[in-house]
């Protein structure tokens, strides 16, 4: 195992907040394996790369040869966690819990090693609490205490309901940490009011308490946002090696070093190389921006995948080409189309609202020929069978049935 001060190093590279660091410090100078713990409630069946930011962390703990525990909150999913919410979240049922942790798993295993993971379902100790342990928890938690949260705060002030249940979602997270006896857990930087709480809990109750470390929202490719398919701005763990190559090309030149940083198996050494290339110029832009997508693709794809990825992509870009494989969609269409439903259709949008706002950016071509904002209807002649584009990477050609 490395050293102290080594560890402390990597662990520290790329994150927000380290509470207290001088714990972390006494507990890497024991030199026992610590128990790191990251939960995640299953409610989305695919990821992006904002979803892997931690992910990737617990990898870096991993290779330094800690135990790292994934919770899948199978039971605090069906509470729904309210951090950064400005409303109650819709229950899902157990059927789309289980169905989306499935997937969670599948994807996360792209980043984590399984024989060096255990995965635990907080359904284990949560499901069994009787009324009376729960009252036991809970008093050690004032309302005060629970009404510190900003979301929780505002939405008091601001006359927004808060559902009860949603109060216990801290308690039942810093519950999780004193079920497995935590070192460490990780979070987003919305997340450090719950581990706080872990870290109260575990103290409270004769536990060693653990340390609380979160990592910055990662920003999407239009560079302002966070990543978010709502926005429109992802990456997606499971996209196209094609695809997933062009969008991070997109990314702007100055998230290239958090990317590397968060996003990439790179160690910390070949990242402060390329930073300090940039930096002084002996590196050029594009050079690194083609590294860090070629090793985005390979970590969730293949290395043969990543080559033939950039291979297509300046068969796009550089040759104004579009790509051999165009999906052929069938799709019924009346005589009108509506533009904006056509491209939700094809999956080249994630709603009509984003595709009208892609034409109205000038984003859209059909057959070549760009679109003027505002253009939501055609004939149906004038887009059956031709090629439609939307931004620089996603193409789809509609077909009869």
């Amino acid at each position: 195992m490395a050293t102290a001060a080594d560890q402390l190093r990597v662990i520290k590279s790329g994150t927000a907040d380290l509470v207290p660091e001088q714990d972390l410090i006494k507990k890497l100078g024991d030199g026992r394996p610590l128990t790191i713990k990251l939960g995640v409630d299953p409610t989305a069946p695919d990821l992006h790369l904002g979803h892997a930011v931690p992910l990737r962390k617990l990898r870096q703990f991993q290779d330094l040869g800690h135990r790292v525990v994934l919770i899948i909150g199978d039971f605090t999913a069906l509470i729904g966690d309210p951090s950064g919410r400005s409303a109650t979240r819709p229950p899902l049922t157990p059927e789309q819990v289980e169905a989306h942790a499935t997937t969670y798993i599948e994807q996360a295993y792209k980043i984590l090693d399984p024989e060096k993971t255990e995965m635990r379902r907080n359904s284990e100790w949560l499901a069994p609490l009787g009324f009376e342990e729960l009252l036991r928890l809970t008093s050690r938690f004032t309302v005060a205490r629970i009404l510190e949260r900003d979301d929780f705060s505002k939405r008091y002030q601001e006359g927004i309901g808060i559902s009860l249940h949603e109060l216990l979602y801290p308690v039942a997270q810093a519950y999780d940490s004193v079920a497995i006896e935590a070192d460490v857990e990780l979070g987003g930087t919305d997340q450090l009011f719950n581990l706080l709480a872990g870290r109260e809990l575990m103290e409270k109750m004769g536990l060693e308490p653990q340390v609380c470390l979160t990592l910055p929202l990662l920003e999407g490719t239009d560079g302002v946002q966070k990543m978010s398919k709502s926005y429109g701005n992802y990456v997606g763990l499971t996209d196209a090696p094609d695809d997933m190559f062009g969008k991070v090309m997109s990314v702007p030149d100055e998230l290239m070093v958090k990317y590397y940083r968060l996003c990439t198996p790179l160690s910390l050494d070949e990242v402060e190389a390329i930073e300090a290339g940039l930096s002084d110029g002996s590196m050029h832009p594009n050079l690194a921006k083609r590294r860090l997508a070629r090793e985005i693709v390979a970590l969730y794809h293949s290395i043969d995948d990543s080559t033939a990825a950039e291979a297509a992509f300046d068969r796009v870009f550089k040759q104004h080409a579009v790509p051999d494989d165009v999906p052929q969609i069938t799709v019924d269409l009346d005589e009108s189309v509506h533009v904006p439903a056509l491209l939700s259709t094809l999956k080249l949008v994630a709603s009509n609202s984003e595709g009208r706002r892609m034409i109205d950016q000038g984003a859209v071509r059909v057959d070549g020929e760009l679109l003027a904002p505002g253009t939501y209807d055609l004939d149906q002649s004038a887009v059956l069978g031709l090629v439609v584009q939307v931004g620089k990477r996603r193409f789809a050609r509609p077909v009869r049935p």
